[in-house]
């Protein structure tokens, strides 16, 4: 009977034959009989991510409320742990890997640029529960040596600007860092154009990207890449990035371009690029461009705050229950993602305007009813979404915001308020502001 349940319009993508696939090819078998089967374990780990506020048994009402048959012998939590354990976190991990790609189609605003694709490489971490394994497995935030706070998963992406959707992602701990992560995704960057903060610039980072094929656009610190070897007619530079630690031009090191610019005044931002061509690649293109980079942490901001829950720690105590969370909630944003894509496509509207909140809300129905358990029933299901696309589900075009900048959360309730500027009165909530006004900032040629 277990056979019969399916994760409601997520089930579009993720379907009985792609898990027996990936079950398969993780070589997890149903070994033991009456246990549960392991492809209904693999709909009810994505249904945890999907319910994340839920008990284990609320969930399982969930995904079987509305089969007679099954609604009376919902197994107990030990159960479920131990089914989670048999599954492990591999088969969750290729299923992400299966599913995760761009999707955004040619001239969807924000997705290309001169042609290549535009996509975002950042972090995020999750608490996960403090026992002693996930504490030595992920590591944690720290005060006067001693642990504060939950252990931490840090998660990794490479993220397409123009719709959210996770192209590739790596999972490690908090103490490692996010950049050897990066490197390990530059193989699914080619042919893109790859925005990155400014804790990513490193030699070994930008030879794995370049080497993959894609393109760089990344901020840097003041230090990196500081003495021009050649002045561009456009006011930016050429400059060696080197080893850490290694002085002059290292035959290590990189050639990269320096862009210096000013947003509305303010502090110069530099950043580093292999695209050369000052008159294909302006200066002040790239400079606009760079902003695109927050697409992922709206990403995020939809992952943690909006499916995951405000504040909500994940549930597993053993470390690869935990790495087998994240990849199910990453599976999960990039179905959410795919409905968005198929509602927009089918309304001709930008992917921006779908509310976030309303398709997760939709999707969860979607899996109490059991109303798209099939595929005829998920087209049904999709095309009733359709129909709301402009009543319900449209935002409107996004607006320009901001808002103040504040830890809001402290490592530990013990920790001072003051430390946290938690009694501070310069906090104001999100505003409209104008569009940002980009200057360049020439290199002084002496």
């Amino acid at each position: 009977m277990s056979d019969q349940v399916r994760l409601g319009v997520v089930t579009r993508w993720v379907t009985p034959e792609l898990v027996d696939e990936v079950l398969g090819r993780c070589r997890v078998r149903d070994k033991k009989p009456g246990a549960l089967p392991a492809r209904f374990m693999v709909y009810y780990a994505l249904a945890l991510a999907l319910f994340q506020q839920d008990s284990y048994d609320d969930v399982a009402e969930q995904l079987v409320g509305s089969i007679q048959e099954l609604n009376a012998s919902v197994p107990n939590k030990s159960s479920f742990t131990r089914a989670r354990t048999r599954l492990g976190p591999l088969v969750l991990e290729a299923l992400f890997h299966e599913l995760a790609g761009p999707l955004g189609l040619v001239g969807l605003e924000g997705s290309f640029y001169r042609g290549m694709r535009l996509a975002a490489v950042d972090g995020f971490v999750l608490d996960a529960p403090d026992t002693k394994a996930n504490r030595a497995a992920f590591g944690g935030p720290t005060k006067n040596g001693l642990p504060a706070g939950f252990p931490r998963v840090r998660v990794v992406t490479l993220t397409e600007c123009g719709t959210h959707a996770q192209i590739d992602a790596a999972v490690g701990g908090f103490n490692g860092g996010e950049r050897d992560l990066a490197v390990a995704m530059a193989a699914s960057a080619a042919g893109m154009l790859v925005i990155m903060d400014r804790g990513f610039p490193g030699t070994e980072l930008w030879k794995a990207y370049i080497a993959a094929g894609a393109h760089l656009l990344l901020r840097a610190r003041s230090s990196v890449a500081r003495r021009p070897v050649q002045h561009l007619p456009d006011g930016t530079y050429l400059a060696r990035m080197n080893l850490g630690g290694q002085k002059g031009a290292h035959p290590g090191g990189v050639l990269v371009r320096v862009i210096e610019y000013r947003v509305d005044g303010g502090e110069v931002i530099r950043l580093l690029t292999d695209l050369f061509d000052t008159d294909v690649f302006p200066a002040a293109d790239l400079a606009a461009l760079y902003h695109a980079r927050w697409e992922a942490e709206s990403a995020f901001r939809q992952i943690k705050t909006f499916q995951r829950g405000p504040a909500e720690v994940l549930r597993s105590g053993d470390p690869d229950l935990v790495r087998q969370e994240v990849w199910a909630h990453l599976v999960v944003h990039h179905c959410l993602t795919r409905v968005i894509m198929s509602l927009a496509d089918d309304s001709g509207i930008d992917p921006d305007r779908l509310s976030f909140v309303k398709v997760l809300k939709h999707t969860r129905r979607s899996v109490v009813r059991q109303c798209a358990d099939t595929p005829k029933k998920i087209k049904k299901f999709l095309a009733v979404l359709a129909a709301k696309v402009h009543r319900k589900l449209d935002n409107g075009a996004r607006r320009l915001r901001e808002a103040d900048r504040h830890l809001k959360r402290p490592d530990s309730k013990y920790s001072s308020k003051l430390s946290y500027r938690i009694n501070t009165r310069d906090r104001q909530p999100t505003r409209r502001v104008a569009p940002k006004v980009i200057t360049l900032q020439p290199a002084i040629v002496h």
